[in-house]
């Protein structure tokens, strides 16, 4: 095999990109978000397990609201809620395909793509915003007993994550545009990549945890 063709077959591969450096092993943006990714699943498994263990031990579920002689909270799919959930699956797909363009060194697809993922992040925010007010608004506060504490500290620390993520997709964007990235030069595209997935599946797993079990 020529070294030509090795190089196309590494470009074409769904991640060679992400995995090699120029020596063959895996490069430490690449290996740093791994570990990093790594103590967050952690991290997010410890709030998920606090979550159930309080659920387990706090008959019913959801509890009395306190002063209203025996009405239960009820966190119903918010109007926003379903519309955030796509928007954020979506905004997954368009990073994924702001890699792969910069794995076929087209500048302008990287741009394009990472540009619309950073606004689909915003407007996941200003949603999820919004449902805080309307939560708020019937009862369901920080302070509101273990229903309230438990629901804003997962959604707030994804919330957080999602911060994170769009600032560092438009830490991207702005190199992107500044012609920063090519081909063979691209390993801080491919972590943000999968910093961004990441967040994603941890908001899946919140919105089944939340809404539907």
């Amino acid at each position: 095999m020529t070294t030509e063709t090795r190089s196309l077959t590494t470009e074409d591969s769904p991640v060679a990109g992400l995995a090699h450096d120029a020596r063959g092993g895996i490069s430490n943006p690449i290996l740093g978000m791994i570990l990093f990714l790594t103590s967050e699943v952690m991290f997010f498994a410890g709030l998920f397990a606090a979550y159930f263990n309080v659920r387990a031990n706090t008959t019913p579920w959801p509890p009395f609201r306190e002063g209203t002689g025996g009405e239960q909270f009820h966190l119903e799919i918010l109007p926003l809620v379903g519309p955030a959930t796509v928007l954020l699956i979506v905004s997954s797909l368009t990073c994924q395909l702001g890699v792969w363009a910069i794995r076929r060194n087209d500048r302008t697809g990287l741009v394009r793509n990472i540009a619309v993922t950073v606004v689909l992040g915003v407007v996941f925010l200003i949603m999820q915003a919004t449902d805080y007010g309307l939560l708020y608004s019937e009862g369901v506060t920080l302070d509101a007993g273990t229903f309230g504490t438990t629901y804003y500290t997962l959604t707030g620390f994804h919330g957080a994550h999602v911060f994170a993520g769009v600032v560092m997709l438009s830490v991207v964007l702005y190199r992107g545009l500044a012609g920063q990235f090519s081909s063979r030069h691209h390993d801080a595209v491919e972590a943000t990549s999968l910093y961004w997935h990441f967040v994603d599946v941890v908001w899946i797993a919140l919105f089944a945890t939340l809404y539907i079990l």
